[in-house]
């Protein structure tokens, strides 16, 4: 096999009784000085894998540094004539310093790892999100061959959690699948929180976890937990790559899983299967798997909803986030009744606060004409919400409720007329048999009406002031004035999401939070998964500012992600209202009548965070500063940092 001769060493550069690692191209050699000659041998210990080149030499021989092995520092052979010895290569002293011959590489054979990767993008996975590290070294490797062919990224975060909430942040917003990828053990467990909130918000999401190699699973290596157990009902399909797996076909089912579920699915990676090479393996994709959604209700089902309706006086729409891809054959329903919409929190923002028949949020987070309208309506057509109790959907109106998925419906209390199909289809079809026959009443006067008297009541809330800081209701104010009209906005939790609730006022912007499960930290890592979305080749989101918003309490869980946006430029603006305090838990506790105890917060000051991390960081301190401020952030490309002083009370 032919050799190249490629400089390892410049002269004098390894002093005699010393050894080194040296890696050149994809081979790293353990390079040794011993009694006035150079030595290149394998850096790999044959028992352990041990790397000699952080070694020692000792006593006339190069022990290694896990398991205190001996090799002769020249010749690799080993004390008792064993056959464990190491490779070594053709070293050369020249006057410009050392040589090595290496054998020339072999051209890249596919493995396991290379061929669920390239499934996987042929699914339209162009994202992924994680940490490389030792136990996923060979898929990591697959996906960096995709990266390198232009058919996805990889993002690599500070922590898994991250990762996962970016998963599930971009699954939200798109309704397509992104992945994470965690190393075996704590690298995969830190995934959960993410991905638990991908599952009960029913957003598509792929976890990748590497693992300990088979042949030690069992009696508890390194870093060996049971993956398949941790990831329990988190995962609605898991599975664990083998040796003689059907690796396309794995790829092809968590795929679908997740797309079809609007779950997670989770494929575990032994290390050794990683790397296996399959010289003829094909990638798959998702061609003849996916059938059409556009499912249409039973015609009883049907007929009966369509009767209701005609008959109903003031019928009301709720929309929860089920329908945000149906939100014009929604709309076009609700304009043929003249009824109004309301949304679920998680809905906010589906219709605009500014359409005629928009009534924003409806429970703990709401507006008070979406409640007034509810309590005033005789029938309710619910569309792809699920009656949350933070939504307080009433169950003593007679109620229309429709969804794809038949365990969604009635899931707490009996309703009167179930409809089982897709939000869109369903809802053009009762728009064509009840349009001109309906006996509703144009509601639009009173919802103006109601409009009147809430933004009143916002004026004279905006005229309170503190010397503890500024109020959430300016905040919001200076955000309805300043945030572009097609943005997208991940909100965290807490005081600061209620406070969202109430006072933004979305036009066309797209909201993204964390609906069912409610995980403080969630604001940021999510809007770096919608600012891929954003960026990606012919993205229906492209050009779409990014932000996200949250308390300090939330921004303190991720606060390292800051580093990650400016390591990718990620053109993402967020807004952290900064009140030393977890002030939702300060006000439980107060309505509880129970002493306010360890919500207190100390704080750096986040701009200056943001400025240290090479990010704009802007600290507002006065209601005046507030749109400047917010413009400037907003107005530039790539990351930045808004941070608010606000008065927790001031809610």
């Amino acid at each position: 096999m032919a050799k190249r001769w490629l400089k390892v060493l410049e002269p004098g550069e390894l002093p005699e009784g010393r050894v080194k690692p040296v890696t050149c191209e994809h081979t790293t050699v353990c390079m040794t000085h011993f009694e006035g000659k150079y030595g290149a041998l394998d850096n790999r210990c044959p028992h352990q894998g041990g790397p000699l080149g952080e070694g020692s030499i000792e006593n006339g021989w190069l022990r290694c540094p896990w398991h205190g092995w001996d090799y002769h520092p020249i010749t690799g052979e080993v004390p008792g004539g064993h056959d464990d010895f190491l490779d070594t290569y053709d070293v050369d002293v020249r006057d410009d310093g050392v040589y090595i011959a290496l054998p020339e590489e072999k051209e890249h054979v596919q493995t396991v790892g290379g061929v669920m990767a390239e499934t996987m993008a042929a699914w339209g996975v162009k994202n992924v999100f994680g940490m490389v590290g030792h136990s996923n070294l060979g898929l990591a490797d697959g996906l960096r061959r995709q990266q390198v062919e232009g058919k996805l990224r990889f993002f690599g975060i500070r922590h898994e959690g991250a990762a996962a909430f970016a998963v599930s942040g971009y699954g939200k917003l798109t309704g397509g699948l992104a992945a994470c990828l965690g190393i075996a053990g704590p690298g995969s467990t830190n995934l959960l929180t993410g991905l638990w909130d991908a599952n009960v918000d029913r957003a598509p999401a792929l976890a990748l976890s590497g693992q300990v190699d088979t042949q030690v699973l069992g009696p508890g290596a390194f870093q060996e937990i049971d993956l398949a157990a941790a990831f329990g009902k988190v995962a609605q399909w898991t599975q664990t790559v083998l040796h003689t797996s059907k690796h396309g076909q794995l790829v092809d089912l968590a795929c679908k899983s997740a797309l079809t579920h609007r779950g997670v699915s989770h494929l575990i990676f032994p290390d050794e299967v990683q790397h296996l090479e399959v010289p003829n393996a094909k990638a798959s994709g998702p061609e003849g798997r996916m059938p059409a959604r556009e499912i249409a209700p039973p015609e009883a089902a049907l007929a009966a909803a369509s009767e209701a309706l005609r008959g109903a006086k003031r019928p009301v729409i709720i929309v929860g986030y089920g329908a945000k891809d149906h939100m014009a054959e929604v709309t076009a329903l609700a304009e043929s009744l003249n009824a109004p919409v309301l949304t679920t929190f998680k809905g906010k923002g589906l219709i605009s606060d500014h359409h005629p028949l928009g009534c924003g949020v409806l429970g703990r987070s709401g507006t008070p004409i979406a409640s007034w309208f509810m309590n005033e309506a005789d029938l309710l057509v619910v569309l792809g919400a699920s009656f949350s109790n933070h939504t307080g959907i009433t169950p003593k109106i007679p109620t229309i409720q429709v969804d794809f998925d038949p365990a969604q419906i009635a899931r707490f209390h009996p309703i009167e007329l179930p409809v089982l199909g897709e939000v869109g289809v369903t809802a053009t079809l009762l728009k064509e048999r009840v349009e001109g026959k309906a006996a509703a009443i144009d509601q639009r006067e009173e919802i103006a009406a109601r409009w009147a008297i809430w933004r009143a009541e916002k004026e004279r809330r905006l005229a309170e002031r503190s010397d503890e800081g500024l109020s959430a209701i300016a905040l919001f104010s200076a955000m309805n004035r300043t945030v572009p009209e097609d943005a997208i906005l991940a909100v965290d939790v807490g005081n600061n999401t209620y406070s969202f609730g109430r006072y933004f006022e979305p036009t066309a912007q797209s909201i993204l939070m964390s609906g069912y499960l409610g995980s403080i930290g969630f604001a940021l890592p999510a809007a770096m998964g919608a600012w891929a979305a954003t960026t990606e080749p012919d993205s229906a989101h492209a050009g779409r500012k990014v932000l996200s918003v949250s308390g300090d309490g939330g921004l303190g869980q991720y606060l390292a992600e800051l580093t990650t946006l400016k390591h990718y430029g990620m053109d993402v603006t967020h807004v952290v209202m900064n009140n030393s305090e977890l002030g939702k838990i300060s006000k439980e506790q107060r309505a509880a009548k129970w002493d306010v105890w360890q919500t207190s917060l100390s704080n750096p000051s986040f701009a200056q965070f943001a400025e240290n991390c090479g990010i704009v960081g802007i600290r507002v301190t006065e209601e005046s500063e507030l749109d400047a401020a917010l413009t400037r952030a907003i107005s530039r490309e790539g990351p930045a940092l808004v941070e608010v002083m606000t008065d927790a009370l001031l809610i």
